[in-house]
């Protein structure tokens, strides 16, 4: 792995609770710094985020300009919203309910539709909403990303690593144990972003987070590891646990 560009910023807090906490600061001081400009985050699903959700929902209510969120899904599960495995399901419940986003401005993955229609319709959403870089993808501002213990990403799994390098903004990924069929977005995507930021916590995590961020042998066997944005900024928010063995 080539230590010249894969440098990510490193943020290392005590707890999960502390990674939740600085995130929800750090989108705070994002939507300060960019005064009225909408800010369109992409949304991951997993353990951390519960947590963040969670505190967005109380603490931090009447801090955050919600009228000024545009909210997407790196990826989420053919299943309907009132499953409880929907990632757009879990937001809802935990964030959506409690502050006052703008329904207009909340864009889940049409899991209603089958999965290649899904894929294609969310790309074609993303990409009329969003700004473009000059390659034509799409500009997250806030790409929300967390990582399994595979080394996967959103869902990018060690068997699917085409899809970090498909040209289309998402495509249909099928879980390597279960077979479940997701919709994605694809690495150029995700890699087209202002910012990605990983929240990682927990000792499941150590061993991955070591290999990738100190570019141990087989690092590249992880979909994680090529999440770089060229021209945006790549931080990981990890917990003590998850950076334990990360020289930092």
């Amino acid at each position: 792995m080539d230590k010249s560009i894969y440098s990510p910023n490193l943020h290392v807090y005590d707890t999960g609770e502390d990674v939740a906490r600085a995130f929800a600061d750090h989108l705070v001081d994002k939507l300060t710094k960019s005064e009225d400009a909408p800010l369109y985050w992409a949304l991951s699903g997993g353990s951390t985020p519960k947590l963040l959700f969670g505190i967005l929902a109380g603490e931090y209510k009447d801090r955050i300009d919600w009228s000024r969120l545009h909210f997407f899904w790196g990826d989420d599960r053919m299943v309907p919203y009132d499953d409880p495995e929907s990632n757009y399901g879990e937001v809802k419940k935990l964030l959506f309910d409690h502050v006052p986003v703008v329904a207009e401005q909340i864009h889940p993955v049409p899991t209603d539709l089958e999965p290649e229609e899904a894929a294609r319709a969310y790309g074609e959403t993303i990409s009329k909403l969003l700004p473009q870089n000059s390659d034509g993808m799409p500009i997250f501002d806030i790409n929300m990303l967390g990582m399994g213990t595979d080394g996967h990403t959103a869902s990018i799994f060690p068997d699917s690593m085409d899809l970090l390098t498909d040209s289309r903004v998402c495509a249909v990924a099928r879980h390597p144990e279960s077979g479940q069929l997701r919709v994605t977005l694809t690495g150029p995507v995700i890699n087209a972003s202002d910012e990605v930021i990983f929240l990682i916590t927990g000792s499941s995590k150590t061993l991955r987070v070591a290999q990738i961020v100190n570019k141990e042998h087989l690092a590249t066997t992880f979909p994680a590891a090529h999440i770089n944005p060229p021209n945006g900024q790549l931080h990981w928010f990890l917990d003590k646990s998850a950076a334990a063995e990360v020289g930092y």
